[in-house]
């Protein structure tokens, strides 16, 4: 079983692939939050993986709130692992997820990370990465998953093999959790004129946040995934001032 969530793509990318290579079936996370369906019974040669986008240098807090929730039956020693997308890096992600499983009595076998393109575009100084840079990290995705996947059909352990970086305690340490506390808000969230009232953001959007009456309106419990900015197709999805001239990206766009 293959656990994940993803807002524009790259994270679902990753978890089908390996589900693939693996013969495993994938479950998307916000679904199972809003059916409140918590309990699985893992059989004998059963993998169970994670796979989710790295926030700010941490795990976005949808997936700590599942694993707390999270009931697994699990008897015949099984291989767990995650995989996370990153623009670059991860911080100490892998420290911050694997002990949110131990709290459940969980053992992560291995854990990895694989460079996709970025996609934060709300605050200064950040955007989406240029066409050749995207095309460049799209590529290189490709043999890397070949190796993740063969890491985990043999069943790899203690192997983290994660993109840390520079100054990760900083960042996930001091940056990450400023970001869950301040950042996550969908307050300077609109539509302009441009909006046609195709009703794609509210179609993607993952976690029910969005309603479109003519235009969309954001219902308060935005998780960030930055979907509906990223999908609309007119480019009438803006946020504050920051992202009227900035590029849009999700996994599959030309």
């Amino acid at each position: 079983m293959i656990f994940y969530f993803s807002g524009t793509g790259n994270s679902e990318w990753v978890a089908k692939e390996i589900a693939k290579a693996q013969n495993e079936t994938t479950c998307f996370i916000p679904e199972v939050m809003q059916q409140k369906e918590f309990y699985y019974r893992v059989s004998e040669k059963e993998k169970i993986g994670f796979v989710f986008p790295i926030y700010s240098w941490g795990p976005p807090k949808l997936i700590l709130d599942f694993i707390k929730l999270m009931q697994l039956e699990m008897k015949h020693n099984n291989y767990v692992f995650f995989v996370c997308t990153c623009g670059d890096d991860i911080g100490l992600s892998k420290n911050i997820f694997v002990k949110a499983l131990s709290v459940k009595g969980i053992i992560c076998n291995s854990g990895f990370s694989v460079i996709m393109p970025n996609n934060y575009i709300l605050m200064k100084g950040f955007d989406v990465d240029s066409p050749v840079l995207t095309d460049k990290k799209l590529r290189e995705a490709v043999p890397r998953m070949k190796q993740i996947n063969s890491w985990i059909s043999n069943n790899k352990s203690g192997l983290f093999d994660c993109k840390q970086g520079y100054f990760p305690f900083f960042k996930t340490r001091i940056i990450w959790p400023f970001f869950n506390k301040y950042q996550i808000s969908d307050k300077d969230f609109y539509a302009t004129d441009l909006c046609n009232g195709c009703k794609l953001c509210e179609q993607k959007c993952p976690v029910g946040n969005i309603k479109v009456n003519k235009k969309p309106e954001w219902k308060h419990h935005c998780v960030l995934c930055l979907a509906c900015i990223h999908r609309c197709p007119q480019t009438a999805i803006q946020y504050g001032k920051e992202t009227q001239k900035k590029g849009r990206y999700y996994w599959g766009k030309k």
